[in-house]
């Protein structure tokens, strides 16, 4: 990701990080964004509040959360 932009980060957006969590899953959905972001691990659903800018750095790529307008 840039890493100059702030990425824009929704609850139920999916992030694959650059790190896998120590379980081996690299996948994480976003429970809450802000100044601290809480994710939980798609793997093991451990979940973690990581400060925005320390998270920012890890994140590889991002997917948007699925909606359902019908």
């Amino acid at each position: 990701m840039a890493k100059d932009r702030i990425i824009p980060l929704c609850p139920g957006d999916t992030l694959k990080l650059k790190k896998p969590h120590p379980c081996g899953c690299a996948d994480f959905r976003v429970i809450r964004a802000g100044s601290d972001v809480r994710i939980v691990c798609l793997g093991c659903g451990r979940d973690m509040t990581l400060p925005r800018e320390k998270l920012e750095h890890a994140v590889k790529k991002r997917s948007p959360a699925q909606t359902d307008d019908r």
